[in-house]
């Protein structure tokens, strides 16, 4: 960490960190006895009511505490970065890897045998009966295949809840969770209850005021045990824990329920709406939205007051980013993989634009710096730290930013107003909201507050496996299923052009299945598992009387994520240059050495001459041409599909690509046969929209000319670009002035959509595999976000590893 250019966390702080660090993460119970109970005796209530109510009994049921080092009350279970189950949404897997939660290749839990025997307990009234088990079922069994198969993957869409948003903290902090359920009162005062149609609705606005009192009743529990640890305090002769605990108490009988008043309040609000909203769903992607934008009036009006100084609201901040790290979630080992090191993508948005008068101007304010400071500071996961660039944003804000960069946990990312807004406005966001726009989760965006769930995150589709299967007349080479009308066999191909028609086919096939793969998961979403209050948050479901699934949000687009796209590349690449037009190797005797896996003299020679094609991320428009136009089959196609919500009320309802592909591409890579690129069974595919490992030769300049190629005003589901280069770099000041222009010529003159950058040597990866424990601060950017490399898988470890090191 840069401390000589941001400065320390203060002593407390730093204890807590350390704190946290030491931790092995736990599984808790407590929310799954205490939701199987709601279940079990509300079986005949409505969906919304019984939702309600389980989060009502968890807010007043479960365990509460505040760390001595804490100024910010609020946790997700029984202790820190323990990871609740959550039954309704899936309980076999659980079941079934129990005793392997300690034993895992990375992000391993501890859990005790008595709890082991709580989860067994509760276990046979959810047999048959989650969110899993219904997706499951409902697939259509022709869809199921390409499921089964590992071809689209949606497991997280139906073993957790959706999340992927922001809700409207600013109205939280302006107006208070009051507002929001005189709001509900007021619509369920009103309803003609002779219209079925509004005896539902009605159900939603009982719900909604439910939760909020829940929530008041959620703060006050901290109030009491904030003034119960005041008076231990006094009692000790620590007059200062006592009167902080006594103000920490005081800022809890007021808020969320009310309007914050300063800014103290007003993180103490955002921290517990953020971490209901979490207990609620099991989401990831929450995210806290354009937080520099909201929490800045509080703050510079403090400060004016002589109620804070600028030290004191660093250490608040830092504070809030470490409660944000308590939180945890454990997946199954099947999706584990595709979201290593245990990530929950908690972003929070600094920087970009805003209107005034109509007019764009700089957003950037002081609540901007400080959150890169504070950020800087805590040197942690969590939160996803996310800048919005814009031409005009000021150079010396960017020189910080870079500053943050060469800390070396990855962050920030950067995301470009250039791009995104006039996408937004283009698939018919108000401009006035286009520009209001934030990250969510790693690197797709949203207006918070006023977007429905799954901004992006829905389905993966395998780009590489669909290509083998697109040359092997529809046929999946590593199964034998038949899963598409194919167009022919690559053996027998006489011309290119026939391998791309073989794509046009079988990919416009793929994308119809993740439309109804994603259709069947928002389907039983809907049915089994409404989310209350994060609906209520959002606009306009109060309004209409809808929740987030039922169409309620005011903008409701979605993505499906597309992994391998380098592979694919340099794959349609190879095969023109060496087969088509080279004549060095035919169709036949190419596919045979891929079925052998490239093994023996004569097939290695063959690799060799793929692997000697031009190759995506060099620049050069033999290969960049191909992407592109492939990526446009599957664009043109996306586009005549609608979401279960189209129509239903908000604007949009439609698709947009996303390359966010998250550490998907290792499991992915793991479940697909040898490729045209000279890719072997089973290794990695490239993340994102990145190239292949050590396939870019020409550096970063190269790598962000190809990228631009890509048609990113199509994919408004985030286009992912990870860069990786030494700290010896970013060491030297002229490099970091490098950085920073050549970043802004990405973005400025080649329109790119997002950059973030990996600081981190080789050398200190591999010898972090060897030795842990002298690495346990070690952070490395994953895809859209950063994890502990110690606590990664070997499989994802070593795909970090064998990144290409960029100069400059």
């Amino acid at each position: 960490m840069n401390e000589q250019h941001f400065g320390k966390l203060t002593p407390r702080m730093e204890s807590f960190r350390d704190k946290l660090l030491s931790v092995t993460p736990q599984v808790d119970v407590e929310r799954a006895m205490i939701t199987t109970e709601v279940y079990k005796n509300c079986q005949d209530q409505p969906l919304a009511i019984k939702r309600a109510i389980m989060l009502k009994r968890v807010l007043e049921s479960m365990s509460i505490y505040i760390e001595p080092e804490t100024l910010i009350a609020g946790n997700q279970a029984s202790a820190n970065r323990a990871a609740p189950i959550y039954p309704e949404y899936a309980m076999g897997w659980v079941i079934d890897e129990l005793d392997q939660f300690e034993k895992r290749d990375g992000d391993v839990f501890t859990i005790t045998e008595e709890n082991k025997e709580k989860l067994r307990s509760i276990a046979p009234f959810w047999e048959h009966n989650t969110l899993q088990d219904r997706g499951l079922a409902a697939f259509p069994p022709h869809s199921k295949l390409f499921y089964d198969l590992g071809i689209i993957k949606s497991e997280g869409n139906i073993t957790s809840g959706d999340a992927h948003c922001a809700v409207n903290y600013a109205v939280v902090l302006s107006r208070g969770l009051k507002d929001f359920s005189r709001r509900a009162q007021e619509k369920l005062d009103a309803l003609d209850l002779t219209d079925y149609r509004n005896i539902h609705k009605s159900y939603f606005y009982r719900a909604i005021i439910i939760v909020i009192d829940a929530m008041k009743t959620f703060a006050h529990r901290y109030a009491e045990l904030a003034l119960k640890q005041a008076k231990q305090a006094a009692d000790e002769g620590d007059d200062k824990r006592a009167e902080e605990l006594r103000g920490m108490a005081e800022a809890l009988e007021h808020v969320p329920y009310e309007p914050a008043r300063n800014l103290r309040e007003a993180v103490q609000s955002v921290w517990l709406v953020h971490l209901a909203l979490q207990i609620e769903s099991n989401g990831h992607s929450l995210s806290y939205g354009r937080m520099d934008q909201y929490l800045d009036p509080f703050y510079e009006k403090d400060l004016k007051a002589g109620l804070i100084d600028e030290p004191q609201a660093v250490e608040l901040m830092t504070n809030l980013w470490l409660k944000t790290y308590t939180i945890n979630k454990i997946r199954p080992w099947s999706h584990t993989q595709f979201s290593a090191g245990s990530p929950l993508y908690q972003n929070v948005t600094v920087g970009g634009q805003k209107l005034v008068n109509g007019q764009p101007q700089d957003a950037t304010n002081p609540m901007s710096w400080l959150i890169l400071k504070s950020v800087a500071q805590s040197h942690l996961t969590q939160p996803n730290l996310t800048v919005r660039y814009h031409k005009n944003l000021p150079d010396d804000f960017m020189s910080e930013c870079i500053e943050v960069v060469r800390c070396g946990f990855g962050m920030p990312a950067f995301n470009d107003d250039e791009i995104i807004i006039p996408s937004f406005i283009d698939k018919g966001v108000a401009r006035e909201d286009a520009y209001e726009y934030s990250a969510i989760g790693c690197v797709e965006t949203a207006v918070p507050g006023k977007w429905g769930y799954r901004c992006t995150g829905m389905s993966f589709l395998n780009f590489p496996k669909a290509l083998l299967i697109a040359m092997n007349d529809g046929v999946d080479p590593a199964s034998g299923t038949k899963l598409v009308e194919g167009v022919g066999h690559f053996k027998n191909f006489t011309s290119f052009d026939q391998v791309e028609a073989c794509w046009d086919k079988v990919i416009r096939e793929m994308c119809r299945q993740c439309v109804i793969i994603d259709a069947t998961c928002d389907m039983v979403l809907e049915h089994d598992t409404a989310d209350i209050l994060c609906s209520a948050l959002t606009d306009d479901c109060i309004e209409r009387g809808l929740n987030m699934k039922e169409g309620g949000a005011h903008y409701d687009f979605i993505s499906d994520l597309q992994v391998g796209i380098a592979n694919l590349a340099d794959s349609l690449a190879a095969m023109k240059k060496v087969v088509f037009e080279e004549h060095k190797v035919t169709p036949a005797r190419l596919w045979q050495a891929m079925q052998e896996n490239w093994e023996g003299e004569e097939n290695e020679r063959i690799r060799r001459l793929m692997q000697e094609a031009p190759k995506y991320g060099n620049d050069d428009d033999y290969v960049d041409s191909l992407i592109r136009k492939a990526y446009d089959v599957y664009i043109d196609e996306m586009k005549k599909y609608h979401n279960t919500r189209y129509g239903r009320g908000p604007i949009g309802g439609t698709y947009n690509a996303g390359t966010s592909s998250i550490s998907a591409n290792v499991p992915q890579g793991a479940g697909t046969l040898a490729t045209p690129d000279g890719r072997k069974n089973g290794e990695p595919l490239a993340e994102g929209c990145s190239p292949s490992h050590l396939a870019d030769k020409h550096g970063p300049t190269a790598v962000f000319k190809s990228v631009s190629k890509l048609p990113t005003e199509d994919i408004t589901g985030g286009v992912l670009l990870n860069q990786k280069m030494t700290p010896q770099v970013l060491a030297k000041p002229e490099n970091r002035v490098k950085l920073s222009q050549v970043t802004r010529a990405f973005f400025d003159q080649l329109h790119g959509y997002h950059v973030q950058y990996n600081v981190v040597s080789r050398d200190t990866l591999l010898d972090a595999q060897v030795h842990p424990d002298k690495h346990r601060d070690l952070i490395v950017r994953v895809a859209g976000y950063s994890a502990f490399f110690t606590v990664l898988s070997k499989a994802t470890q070593d795909d970090i590893i064998e990144r290409t090191e960029q100069t400059l």
